[in-house]
């Protein structure tokens, strides 16, 4: 039988495949992607991205460019509510206005705030990666898989017949149900199943029940269903999601009743409505219990599936993939040693259940009081889990005396070991910019002016010996610090320096100076690689 290689096969063409294969063919890594479904999804599924999973997708030219104009095509703001319809007169307002809620983001980020649904993010990466010479095979079935010390042996089913891939690794973002975590006995955590969702893509025509340009999210608690709606999606196309009652099951949603189900939502007794799609999927609060299994790494669903209360679960798997995609390339080039990559499942893992956590406490607040019982208290701040949390593992050198924290405050960022490196306003050659473009395609090395040029020598010396990725800037030399704050949010004087990770990730510094830069970082630089 025909066997092909590849040094990164992904299963799985959602948010989570995509980012991989699309961030993993921008480093030129070859990989492959099988798909079972012809095509990525047509129905909305998750709305918005967030601003975490921008800035790692940023660094692709053109990706944030085009989420923008997706974005400026179908709204202006966003208001969020539970109400009986789409017509209450009193709805409880959990946002108002998007754009002022998020407001202080500008302060902490220069990514795009972005109200994309899913399919057309979804579209766009695949187009991206597709662009970038990434191998996406939809209507491809994986069959089997079997791994030993040197790789994986996956067969793959398509319209032609059975093929062999041989990979190095490979990433699972197949899905909640995850074939490829029962194959390989991971065993899961958290509530399970909490019920079933039938969601209707219609159009109709809403206006007077929702303002121009602003997509409405809606919570809708009635006498008839429980479930949400969200207008705004493209032009005349909308989203209703119905939760399954006892005893519902497909069957109960025809075609008949789900434009029903749209009238009673609008409140609207003779709206017209045109079907457009219908499926049905699980809520569920699931989380692997290990986001690494061998040569197999499980991103997106595969590894947590959480209530959609929140709107993190489609950047949280956009996020899993960026990040896998960049330690799989330090392996598979050499740069880093095969330990280093059990490091996702550490880093990863606590933030995938954290985040899960926190979307089913919203949930248990948008449901009846009698129905809250065993359900976690939702955080005081979700800011810190949009945007601050923290990492800790063998590519984090923490600090002496740091308290282990997975979350804080982004609005005051620390610069510590493993906290995102804050975003510092910089001058390039007469260019604004932010520290945070600065950040994707290698480690970056940032010093201080004073000994500056003791850290970029020592910074040429690591790379060549190393032979790893790294890009060397002293601030107030070439890059001239706008406004002031490098020294006081990265925490470093005079002398000092910052290690920052591809994905934008503090891996080390140094408050001040040191005796000899050149062994500090060597140092730092192999224990951080597992080399």
């Amino acid at each position: 039988m025909e066997q092909e290689r590849v040094p990164v096969l992904v299963v799985g063409g959602g948010y989570a495949g995509l980012s991989t294969a699309t961030l993993l063919a921008w480093r030129d890594v070859p990989v492959m992607l099988v798909e079972k479904h012809p095509s990525t999804s047509i129905q909305p599924k998750a709305f918005g991205v967030g601003p975490r999973a921008i800035e790692l997708l940023r660094p692709v030219p053109g990706i944030e460019q085009e989420l923008r104009e997706t974005w400026a095509g179908i709204g202006d703001s966003m208001r969020m509510a539970i109400a009986k319809s789409l017509a209450d007169p009193n709805p409880h307002m959990i946002i108002n206005d998007e754009q002022e809620e998020m407001a202080f983001l500008a302060d902490i980020t220069p990514a795009a705030q972005v109200g994309a649904p899913q399919a057309a993010v979804e579209r766009l990466l695949r187009f991206t990666a597709e662009e970038l010479g990434a191998d996406l095979r939809f209507s491809t079935e994986l069959v089997s898989l079997e791994q030993d010390e040197d790789g994986v042996t996956a067969l793959i089913r398509d319209a032609d017949g059975d093929r062999l891939v041989r990979a190095d690794y490979v990433v699972a973002a197949d899905g909640y149900r995850s074939p490829l975590r029962r194959l390989l006995n991971v065993p899961t955590s958290g509530k399970g199943e909490l019920g079933r969702m039938c969601s209707i893509m219609f159009d109709a025509d809403l206006s007077g029940l929702v303002r121009e340009r602003e997509v409405t999210l809606w919570y809708l608690q009635n006498d008839a269903f429980t479930g949400v709606i969200v207008t705004g999606t493209g032009v005349g196309a909308h989203v209703l999601g119905v939760n399954y009652a006892d005893g519902q099951s497909e069957a109960d949603f025809t075609e008949e009743r789900c434009r029903e189900l749209v009238r009673i939502a609008a409140d609207q007794p003779d709206l017209e409505v045109q079907l457009l799609d219908k499926t049905s999927f699980a809520l569920a609060h699931v989380v692997a219990d290990t986001y690494r299994a061998g040569r197999v790494f499980f991103a997106g669903d595969a590894a947590h599936t959480m209530p959609p209360t929140g709107g993190q679960g489609g950047s949280t798997a956009l996020q899993d993939g960026c990040d896998l995609a960049w330690r799989l390339w330090l392996v598979v080039t050499g740069q880093a040693g095969p330990d280093f990559l059990d490091t996702y499942d550490a880093e990863r893992r606590p933030i995938g259940t954290l985040t899960a956590d926190a979307q089913l406490a919203n949930l248990g607040v948008r449901m009846p009081p009698t129905d809250r019982v065993g359900y976690p208290e939702p955080l005081e701040d979700f800011m810190s889990v949009l945007i601050g949390y923290r990492y800790h593992s063998t590519a984090i050198l923490d600090e002496p005396g740091d308290d282990g924290s997975i979350l804080e405050n982004p609005r005051v960022p620390t610069g510590r070991p493993g906290s995102r490196a804050p975003h510092v306003v910089l001058d390039w050659e007469g260019q604004r910019i932010s520290t945070i473009d600065l950040f994707g395609s290698g480690f970056v090395l940032l010093a201080d002016r004073q000994g500056g040029q003791a850290w970029m020598d020592a910074g040429r010396l690591v790379k060549e010996r190393l032979g790893v990725q790294l890009t060397r800037l002293v601030v107030d030399e070439e890059l001239k610090d706008v406004e002031g704050h490098f020294r006081e949010r990265y925490g470093v004087s005079g002398g000092g320096a910052v290690l920052v990770r591809p994905d934008g990730y503090v891996a080390w510094r140094s408050p001040g100076p040191v005796p000899n830069p050149s062994a500090t970082l060597d140092q730092i630089m192999t224990q951080l690689l597992s080399r």
